[in-house]
């Protein structure tokens, strides 16, 4: 019986371990020193934070229950939510932050640890709650943050000129300064963007559905 109970512990616990796993790869790589001088590289890092390991934290603690009472699912949270995810995002990738993240391991650490509470209160306020009115309330913070991740992406994958000082895009993975950041646009409007467009979606398939009528523990988002 105990094995049986360990086995079933296994199973609800697997989100959170591979989040932590996920969270401990990404900041013990080399992406980290990489991305101090590769805009590219700094994308990979922060992307596989937001839209990866967060969601994976939120899911694991949502089978558990821990931390999540507190969360009471509304427009003015989820709103809340959106606005924090997009004032962390766009602040730290203006030129002048940036660049003192780079240039700053102090800096770099409070960015990163922005970066991870941006978006597990993003995916936890957005799945908050089951009925309708959540669903709702939920799918809007993730199309708006879908929104403002793609828009984001697009300006630094089409901008005409360097926005960044060469130093802290000097570029990789065969790519050179300008093309760099482009790349890094790429990746912010394309991996940034989609999870929060499948998590809207998914919310929307909720709230069009029959079935909104509260999970059992352990079965996830």
């Amino acid at each position: 019986m105990r094995a049986r109970g360990d086995t079933r512990s296994l199973a609800h616990a697997w989100p959170a371990l591979l989040g932590t796993v996920v969270l401990a790869g990404l900041w013990l790589s080399p992406l980290v020193e990489l991305s101090r001088r590769a805009f590219s590289a700094h994308m990979i890092l922060h992307l596989g934070i937001v839209t990866l390991a967060a969601p994976l934290l939120v899911i694991g603690l949502r089978r558990f229950g821990i931390g999540l009472q507190a969360i009471r699912p509304g427009i003015a949270s989820a709103a809340a939510a959106s606005a924090f995810d997009m004032f962390v995002i766009w602040g730290w990738h203006t030129p002048v932050l940036h660049e003192a993240a780079a240039r700053h391991a102090e800096v770099f650490v409070f960015q990163q640890l922005s970066f991870l509470a941006a978006g597990l209160l993003l995916w936890a306020v957005s799945f908050a709650g089951r009925g309708r009115g959540a669903a709702a309330i939920g799918a809007f913070a993730m199309f708006t943050t879908f929104a403002h991740m793609t828009m984001l992406g697009a300006l630094l994958a089409l901008a005409p000129a360097l926005i960044y000082a060469p130093d802290v895009c000097i570029g990789a993975f065969g790519f050179e300064t300008l093309e760099d950041q482009r790349l890094g646009g790429v990746l912010m409007a394309v991996f940034g963007g989609f999870p929060c467009l499948v998590g809207a979606l998914v919310l929307v398939q909720r709230l069009v559905g029959e079935d909104t009528a509260p999970a059992q523990p352990g079965t996830g988002l």
